[in-house]
Formats: structure tokens, C-alpha cells, sequence
């Protein structure tokens, strides 16, 4: 086996968030988290004859052992935590890591890249600009990872996380982000569900899809201003028919996609 492709890790924590989403821990063995950015990606990897979880659809091919599978997720944990590196993950049930990963427990090894990547961070965003980060599912993950490190840091910048999900038991760090609100005078959390006929306790918060929260100017009332392109920059992590539909929505109002030589207000990280 290559050394990059050793099982230099391990998984020192596991948090099942719902049936289909869960947070792990993975700390490298013999080796030092590298400096990387709020925002920012690493690639995980088990070899094929890993284990899969029961509930996972089986596979239908035949396994090759030295074979190792890896995809990268956001990471969720602080820029200045050298400790640990936390992921939030959903299980796609016919998908090749995630069943895999979600049958490790505490003390299993993974594989975990030594360098990390990625360029949806906030540096692009003016250091007195509001910050909207709006996010479907694991997508809140590198938004964490922003707020656990830097972006709170500025008093005068209001924050926000907008998060969806079909249901509030998927609404992963809720806990977190509401107490989050109640100490930190400058950061509002709106998290809403699409599904609330299914909540077994009746659902007192937003109903809809991120984008009818944006719509519904609740923010402009809270922070008792108008948000535009020349105050805010939005930033979009998840589904790709909500970014889609987002960046339409934003562009309507005069926001303009940060992408290439162009410099905007809407900064998009697709699945």
C-alpha cells in the first residue's frame, strides 16, 4: 500500500446526529494537523473490503482490497484546533464511503490527507461587510468552522447562518448555533424545515426553504437595515438547485457571483 494511502488516522468520536447524519472526530496518528482556512476541505479514505453499515444498500461489484475509496468533506472543527478534525456527514445509502464510514466507531483508523484544500473561505469577503451564510444539510459544516474560528471576531459585522433541512432532527448544530444567538449580540440564527407536517413536536420556527427565509426580509428586520450588495456578502453551501435558485434570487436584487476575475457578493460552494 502507497504511504499516502495508509490508515494514518483515527476516529476518536462519534455523534449520530439522526439516522442519516452524523458527526465524527478524526485525529491524525504520528502526524500534525497542517495550517488551513475556515472553510476549507479534506479527502477521507477507507480501503473497498471496509465493513459497510447494515442499513446501506449492498454493492454489486466485486471488491478490490487494495483499493482505497475518497472523497473530501468540509471540515467543521476551528482553523486553531490542532487536536482533532471534525467532519458532518450524511449516509448515501447506495454511495461507496459514506455507508463505510458509518460503520466506524471510536477507535476504528481512516485515512485522512495531510494537506488541506479549498477556496470558499471568508477572505474574500471586506472585513466590515455583513455575512450571510446560507446552507442546506451538511452544508452548515465549513460554516462552523468559520464561526469557531474567526468570523465572529468583529463586533461591528453581523453574521448569520440560514439552515435547511427537511426535518429538525437533520438540522445538525442546531444546539450550538441557538446558543450561539443568545450570547453574541451581532449573530442571528434562522434554521427552517420543508417538511413540518412531519415533526412530532409542532415546529415553531420558519417552514420553507432557505431561499423564502431570504425572501421574507426577516433579517433586514432584525438588523434594522436593508441588506444589499454594497453591506453583505452571502455565502451558499449545499443542495445545487438551492444555490442555483439562490444565485437568481440574489442576482435579481443587484448581487453579483464571485467567481473567476469577477469580484462579487455571492460566494457558492456546489456539491
Amino acid at each position: 500500500m502507497a504511504k499516502e494511502l495508509e490508515l494514518n488516522s483515527i476516529v476518536t468520536q462519534v455523534m449520530l446526529i439522526s439516522p442519516i447524519n452524523i458527526i465524527i472526530r478524526v485525529t491524525p496518528m504520528g502526524w500534525e494537523i497542517p495550517a488551513f482556512e475556515a472553510g476549507q476541505f479534506a479527502v477521507l479514505y477507507l480501503p473497498e473490503s471496509a465493513p459497510r453499515c447494515t442499513n446501506a444498500l449492498p454493492e454489486e461489484k466485486e471488491i478490490n482490497p487494495n483499493k482505497m475509496i475518497r472523497r473530501a468533506y468540509s471540515i467543521a472543527s476551528s482553523s486553531k484546533n490542532k487536536e482533532y478534525i471534525e467532519f458532518y456527514i450524511t449516509l448515501v445509502h447506495s454511495g461507496e464511503l459514506t455507508p463505510r464510514i458509518f460503520a466506524l466507531q471510536k477507535g476504528d483508523k481512516i485515512g485522512m490527507t495531510t494537506k488541506f484544500t479549498g477556496m470558499f473561505t471568508m477572505d474574500k469577503a471586506p472585513y466590515d461587510a455583513n455575512i450571510v451564510l446560507i446552507a442546506t444539510g451538511t452544508g452548515v459544516a465549513p460554516y462552523m468552522s468559520m464561526l469557531r474560528s474567526t468570523a465572529l471576531n468583529n463586533p461591528n459585522r453581523k453574521v448569520a447562518v440560514i439552515h435547511g433541512a427537511y426535518n429538525s432532527w437533520d438540522l445538525g448544530y442546531s444546539s450550538e448555533l441557538s446558543l450561539l444567538e443568545s450570547v453574541v449580540p451581532n449573530f442571528s440564527y434562522l434554521p427552517t424545515v420543508s417538511h413540518p407536517q412531519n415533526e412530532i413536536i409542532p415546529w415553531g420556527g420558519e417552514v420553507g426553504f432557505v431561499q423564502q427565509v431570504w425572501q421574507s426580509k426577516k433579517l433586514d428586520t432584525r438588523w434594522n437595515q436593508k441588506l444589499s450588495s454594497e453591506n453583505t456578502h452571502v455565502f451558499l453551501c449545499g443542495n445545487p438547485y438551492m444555490i442555483d435558485e439562490t444565485i437568481q434570487l440574489l442576482e435579481s436584487e443587484g448581487f453579483v457571483e464571485h467567481k473567476g476575475k469577477v469580484t462579487g457578493q455571492i460566494h457558492a460552494e456546489k456539491w
